[in-house]
């Protein structure tokens, strides 16, 4: 993962238009250092961290503007994921970056770009699947 901010700056640089990302993964395999890394180079300044039990942290980029990232690892089912209000949240204007994205495959927007993470050996692959 030496690498990470390098393949963040390329990663943002090819997103287009784009604002809504699922990043599926296996556990461990860097889904939450990723988001991190692509938070610094869109500038935020605030502490980010996973938003594991908090299930969604919202940040501010001067660039970039509102950031959303979101961890449903925790959650039972899609109900929960309604009673935070991410169908508001999806249907606005805002970046959203969302972990364990499989937990809520019936709410993510239409427009929401796949970011597939692997591990082959010491390397991390990350696909981007429109």
């Amino acid at each position: 993962m030496q690498d990470i901010p390098e393949a963040a700056k390329n990663f943002l640089a090819g997103i287009g238009d784009s604002k809504k990302f699922a990043l599926y993964g296996e556990m461990g395999v860097g889904k939450t250092t990723f988001v991190n890394e692509l938070m610094q180079q869109m500038g935020v300044e605030d502490h980010t961290s996973s938003p594991t039990f908090s299930i969604i942290n919202e940040y501010f980029s001067v660039n970039y503007g509102t950031i959303f990232h979101f961890d449903f690892y925790r959650i039972k089912d899609e109900l929960e994921a309604l009673d935070i209000g991410v169908e508001e949240i999806f249907e606005g204007n805002d970046f959203c970056f969302i972990e364990w994205p499989e937990k809520i495959e019936n709410l993510l927007p239409d427009n929401c770009v796949n970011v597939v993470i692997t591990r082959q050996g010491n390397c991390r692959i990350i696909e981007i699947h429109v």
